[in-house]
């Protein structure tokens, strides 16, 4: 690896150039912390640890560019400036250029190169060297410091609310991929098949901000993944989990860590009734049967509560949970709807299992609004992982400033907020950010940005339904099994 002394002091000044809004969310201990606990070296060389973080961001910033453009397009965007040839790294670049003459060296030696340039190859190779498990130490350091200054955003009565869910990413169409990665079984012949990966999450569904995942092979079940997710739960999380997920072993888990759980009800699970706690709500026992001895060790039943309700047009549902006292969560504020009178003002919000579906907008989010979907570049497992790690750590601090913009602007909800113009916001501002001083960035760029992404509201429309291809018809679950459609079909007449 190069440590060139010259082109290491450059890459310091060139590094998070324009991503400093996000310089003290996202300071050089907090990714010293996650080296650390990974068992990594922060590195000498211009393509350290910490560079390679900032990277990260701005190739899921700058989907559009390739990673040659992304490591040069800080560096063209000051040449553009007014005083280029009088600002410091302009001088280093002299400097360099002219040692590298005076020495000869060749133009294969990474010292004989301009200093503020680094190869891509240079660049493939340093992120390989960054293990999954530094990315997922610094996702916790990142939401443990979200939580330190915000951390009643996050919680609903005692309980920090948390959501489960998974989603596929398409992948490029590389072998390496597929062999990694795996494709998806759906489609005729190898040509027709899609390399996929699978993406497990848990996130913080009031604020929508990540707080846990894994990017695994799309062959791994999305229960198995989330058994290892959840072993960093604490006491009172209340856990909302799409109905995919139910398993007698992950309820179990939950429990035995002191968390909660809420889970639609599954129609083939039997369930004894125990005794009624009120209109449509009952305390009941679960007792699975277990042929395989897949719950060896575990105890054989488990008292749960069953809420049942019915939305104006879908079928009947119910919501499962261990949360067993009707005083601590009635039935109302379980499944309640949000609704909103004439003026404008918020009568009722959204019962709280309905919160789970943010995480199903996180995903779109990530994957269509931000630009991950279709936009990976690398052809390798370890860059996939990287790229995939920097989208989610734009999402985080992206979530961040909306919530501290929420907080400037005194909006009650940050999620009203909008994430697309965010981006926007954000996108417009990157050459002021590179060419302006520290101190006009923390005390005039950073404040009217939040300003501007405050100005983007999103409408209560509480109630509306947005359907989806194929609404009224069965599910073909594969083996001759189809599943209802949630929603009721309206015959014309």
């Amino acid at each position: 690896m190069c440590i060139d002394p010259l082109k290491v002091t450059v890459w310091e000044r060139l590094r998070q150039s324009d991503l400093r809004p996000f310089a003290r969310l996202l300071p050089p201990e907090g990714i010293a912390h996650a080296a650390q606990q990974a068992g990594l070296a922060l590195g000498r060389g211009p393509l350290n640890v910490v560079n390679l973080v900032w990277l990260a961001i701005a190739s899921a910033l700058h989907t559009s560019k390739n990673f040659a453009e992304v490591l040069g397009l800080v560096l063209k965007l000051l040449r553009d400036a007014p005083d280029w040839d009088s600002s410091p790294l302009a001088h280093l670049q002299r400097r360099g250029q002219r040692r590298a003459r005076r020495q000869k060296r060749s133009k294969h030696d990474p010292r004989g190169q301009d200093p503020t340039a680094v190869s891509e190859e240079a660049f493939v190779q340093a992120r390989r060297r960054l293990p999954w498990a530094f990315w997922v130490h610094l996702l916790l350091w990142l939401t443990d410091h979200f939580e330190h200054e915000h951390g009643a955003r996050t919680r609903w009565k005692h309980f920090r609310l948390l959501a489960l869910d998974g989603t596929c990413v398409n992948l490029p169409a590389w072998r390496r991929l597929a062999e990694a990665f795996g494709t998806a079984s759906n489609g005729k012949g190898p040509r027709r098949r899609r390399t996929q990966a699978r993406l497990v999450m848990i996130q913080m569904p009031l604020v929508r901000l990540p707080w846990r995942y894994e990017l695994t092979s799309i062959h791994e079940g999305e229960k198995t993944v989330a058994a290892r997710l959840l072993a960093g739960l604490r006491p009172n999380d209340l856990l909302l989990i799409d109905r995919g997920f139910w398993s007698y072993g992950l309820f179990w888990q939950i429990q035995n860590q002191q968390a909660f759980f809420a889970i639609r009800l599954v129609a083939q699970v039997r369930l004894r009734t125990l005794r009624p706690l009120g209109d449509q709500d009952r305390l009941v026992r679960y007792q699975p049967r277990d042929p395989k001895k897949k719950w060896r060790g575990l105890p054989k039943m488990l008292d749960l509560r069953v809420i049942k309700y019915q939305v104006k047009g879908f079928r009947p549902s119910a919501v499962v949970t261990n949360v067993t006292d009707p005083q601590v969560i009635t039935r109302q504020e379980w499944i309640q709807l949000a609704t909103v009178d004439e003026a404008g003002r918020v009568l009722t919000k959204a019962g709280l299992y309905h919160r789970r579906w943010e995480i199903e907008t996180t995903f779109f989010e990530l994957k269509v609004t931000q630009g991950m979907q279709g936009h990976l570049r690398s052809r390798s497992p370890e860059g996939i992982r990287y790229e995939v790690a920097g989208h989610v750590l734009l999402y985080l601090l992206l979530r961040w400033l909306l919530v501290e913009a929420a907080a400037q602007a005194q909006v009650d909800d940050p999620l009203r907020l909008s994430f697309a113009a965010a981006v926007e916001e954000f996108r417009e501002l990157q050459v002021q950010l590179v060419w302006s001083p520290e101190a006009h960035v923390t005390g005039v760029l950073l404040p009217r940005l939040l300003e501007r992404m405050a100005n983007h509201r999103v409408p209560l429309r509480p109630g509306r339904h947005y359907p989806r291809p194929n609404d009224h018809k069965p599910k073909n679950k594969g083996h001759g099994q189809y599943q209802k459609p949630s929603k009721v079909s309206r015959k014309r007449t």
